[in-house]
């Protein structure tokens, strides 16, 4: 029975991949954990394309940058504009208590937000979702400033 080159486990004769550290025992398992590697780095490098199918291109729920309509990237500039604003200013206030749902407002917009609820949830959020997630904490905040 052969040993693994990196851990020196034994592996099986037909084994692609090491069971102990996952090492590749073959040339096609390494050429298909290099492409593997490559299109995720490209994923977190680029920020768009978050396809698990393995191509370049985006999911209906996630589509690459190249992919986005004028609107949808008109949306997402907007809502990290709003986002990060809405941040910033309840910043400035923090001891307040009303700065504390203006914080929540400003990160519940963020498009990475909605890229983030999509796992636990099953798919993501719908835009119109999170502007109203935004538009509660928000209004929660400024009642909040008026009245304190």
């Amino acid at each position: 029975m052969p040993s693994c080159p990196r851990c020196d486990a034994p592996v099986d004769d037909n084994a692609r991949y090491c069971a102990q550290c996952g090492a590749p025992q073959t040339e096609d398992a390494a050429e298909e954990l290099d492409e593997y590697v490559q299109r995720q780095a490209e994923q977190v490098a680029g920020g768009g394309g978050e396809s698990g199918d393995g191509g370049s291109g985006g999911t209906d729920a996630f589509p690459s940058k190249e992919e986005l309509t004028d609107r949808e990237q008109l949306w997402r500039r907007g809502s990290y504009v709003l986002g990060y604003g809405t941040v910033v200013v309840a910043l400035t206030r923090v001891p307040a208590p009303e700065s504390w749902p203006l914080i929540l407002a400003g990160i519940a917009i963020l498009p990475p937000i909605r890229r983030l609820t999509a796992e636990p949830l099953g798919s993501p959020l719908k835009r119109e979702v999170m502007a109203g997630i935004y538009a509660v904490f928000a209004l929660i905040g400024i009642v909040l400033f008026v009245l304190l």
